[in-house]
């Protein structure tokens, strides 16, 4: 049985934003129907402007630097954030100093350390610091900054300056985009200025990130996968991924999504 249209339109959402674009004869091949259902699939995208039709097929709409909405970004993925978040909150111990960046998956880790004892917390990120500021085993620094609207996070040459000012035991980042060869990317510039120095001052790296963010590669270059120590991902994770991490010396935990009910 073929599934229904917004199933396979959200499927082909999905394919374009890990390719960037698509053909009419691929889609219709992928999901055993006519040329022609293809194409009103991509026409109802386009009018809804979440594609941009091309002669055979089609490409994102959408720019590297577009950064979807952190609204949306929260339901996103959300069963394998908080299996994510659950998991890294395992990595942090008594007496460790950590950074916090701003992201969801992040905020889910926060969600997770509110009852441990004798945290240093640094973060630039506004929703951890709300989250954490009454907890009695942890010490909360803020990095100062400009407030980023919408996305709350904490930017600019304060916040750069504070990061490149301490030393810490973990760094717990989020990211807009893994790929191999482009390494760590970040929808906006400001941000990624922010994680560099965050990332340069600590022991060890950890990202946190589910599956769909490898293979995208977004505006602006952060850090080569190099500077990562671990990576706290779901099991959705390509074994291509994996492998390449592997061999680079990063250990991977890709967390079952079935951890959170999903």
């Amino acid at each position: 049985m073929h599934m229904k249209a917004v199933e396979r339109q959200n499927r082909i959402l999905q394919i374009i934003a890990e390719q960037g674009a698509v053909t009419v004869a691929d889609l219709s091949h992928r999901f055993d129907v006519s040329d022609m259902t293809i194409r009103r699939d991509l026409s109802a995208l386009e009018r809804a402007s979440l594609l941009r039709r091309i002669h055979g097929g089609a490409v994102s709409a959408r720019g590297r630097s577009y950064e979807p909405p952190v609204l949306s970004r929260v339901q996103e993925s959300r069963s394998s954030k908080q299996a994510i978040g659950a998991f890294a909150a395992t990595l942090v111990h008594e007496g460790d100093s950590i950074a916090l960046d701003i992201g969801t998956t992040t905020l889910e880790l926060a969600h997770n350390i509110t009852r441990l004892r004798d945290i240093t917390v640094l973060t630039n990120c506004l929703p951890i610091a709300n989250l954490l500021t009454d907890q009695p085993g942890i010490r909360l620094m803020l990095s100062g900054g400009i407030v980023r609207p919408g996305e709350h996070s904490l930017i600019g040459p304060v916040a750069e300056y504070t990061f490149s000012r301490f030393y810490i035991d973990k760094a717990f980042i989020g990211i807009g985009g893994v790929d191999l060869t482009a390494g760590l990317t970040e929808y906006n510039l400001e941000d990624a200025e922010v994680k560099r120095r965050m990332i340069e001052n600590c022991r060890s790296c950890i990202l946190l990130t589910d599956s769909s963010k490898f293979g995208r590669k977004t505006f602006a270059s952060v850090a080569p996968l190099s500077v990562l120590n671990a990576v706290v991902t779901d099991d959705g994770l390509d074994e291509t991924y994996r492998a390449a991490l592997t061999e680079m010396g990063i250990t991977v935990y890709a967390v079952p999504r079935a951890a959170t009910g999903s």
